[in-house]
């Protein structure tokens, strides 16, 4: 594997359909990028037939594992006795520097445990985060939402920090040279939310020049999918409710839909009429062109594929992947960590001088 390839490390095996819907979001991406190379983990015996089928086995080097890390495993219990599996495997050649990247459809909680300890978070980082792609009215298409389930807590320290490695992750992966950076309140007066989110709007929009990013103020729910913001900035239980209640409303338009387009026979011509237009809805608003949640702050980067990825979804987390390797993503987010941590430092003791002459001429 030459320097001028992509190397993606892919866990082939944690997903609900199996390895052969891994391998085929694989091909896909193969097919559609020459310089894309894969480490595969997993089962070997299984794995060599499906790459030979797809016509990949010259793109993959496969490493071999026996076990297979479960959707109902705990991630403490994998933490512990992981170590022989796909999922520990994939991110170890991370840790290992083999690949800039890896792509796991796996148990979401073990796979951020596991990142956790074996590729540690960047210096300066209290709390990682995942981020999340979400349809939108922007060119783009998408806007960035982080956490969405990372950690339930964050106070204001925290949102600054997503505030960042959103706005990385959106110049990035978009190309967008000053993001619009939105904090989600539960309204947009300054004077509403909670305590920690006035201090962390505060905190944001003071770091907006320095860092060269758009700071909208805060935003509401109906906000989220809007053209007014490129990364919405929030804790990870506020993100992760938000996040499926989407997907839940998402599938219950689609279930209504059909059953109405069933009613009768003039409500089955009019679908046929409708059809086009349908077709084009359903690609605009298909979850598996937005597939993966990216884990940032760690030393390395992560892309979390869903559980029940297909060939179309896993390849569309590929593509991501791809495009956060091939921009340096990881070492400008470390970076970025890196100058926030300095100014930080420079500022309190500051700060503390400015405290110790106010008690000497009070004295």
């Amino acid at each position: 594997m030459g320097s001028s390839k992509t190397v993606i490390s892919i866990d082939a095996m944690g997903g609900d359909l199996g390895p052969a819907a891994v391998v085929e979001g694989m091909a896909k991406s193969a097919d559609l990028n020459p310089d894309i190379h894969f480490i595969v983990h997993g089962d070997g015996a299984e794995l060599e037939p499906l790459l030979a089928k797809r016509g990949i086995t010259d793109r993959c080097e496969i490493r071999h594992t026996d076990e297979v890390v479960t959707m109902h495993e705990k991630p403490s219990h994998v933490m512990r006795h992981g170590k022989g599996t796909s999922m520990w495997s994939a991110i170890d050649a991370v840790r290992a520097g083999d690949a800039p990247v890896c792509v796991s459809c796996g148990n979401t909680g073990a796979l951020m445990a596991v990142s956790m300890i074996r590729l540690r978070k960047v210096p300066g980082v209290n709390r990682p985060a995942i981020a999340c792609l979400w349809p939108s009215n922007n060119p783009s298409g998408f806007n960035v939402m982080l956490d969405v389930g990372a950690d339930i807590r964050a106070d204001q320290d925290d949102l600054l920090q997503y505030a960042l490695m959103g706005m990385s992750y959106a110049r990035n992966g978009f190309g967008l040279s000053r993001p619009r950076i939105g904090l989600l309140n539960v309204g947009t007066e300054e004077h509403k939310g909670r305590a920690e989110l006035k201090v962390a709007h505060e905190l944001i929009e003071a770091a907006a020049g320095q860092n060269e990013f758009e700071y909208i103020g805060f935003i509401e729910g109906g906000d989220i999918p809007s053209d007014r913001v490129d990364v919405i900035v929030t804790d990870g239980f506020t993100g992760n409710v938000a996040l499926k209640t989407a997907e839940g409303t998402a599938n219950l338009i689609s279930e209504t839909l059909r059953e109405a387009f069933k009613y009768s026979w003039l409500s089955r011509m009019a679908a046929l009429l409708a059809y086009p237009s349908l077709q084009r809805l359903k690609k605009r608003v298909d979850p598996r062109q937005a597939n993966g949640g990216v884990f940032l702050g760690l030393n390395g980067t992560v892309v979390k594929s869903h559980g029940a990825a297909d060939g179309t979804s896993f390849a569309a987390a590929i593509k991501l992947a791809s495009q956060l390797a091939q921009s340096g993503f990881g070492e400008k987010l470390a970076a970025r960590v890196a100058s926030l941590t300095e100014a930080s430092q420079i500022e309190e003791p500051a700060s503390q001088n400015q405290d110790a002459s106010k008690d000497t001429s009070s004295t």
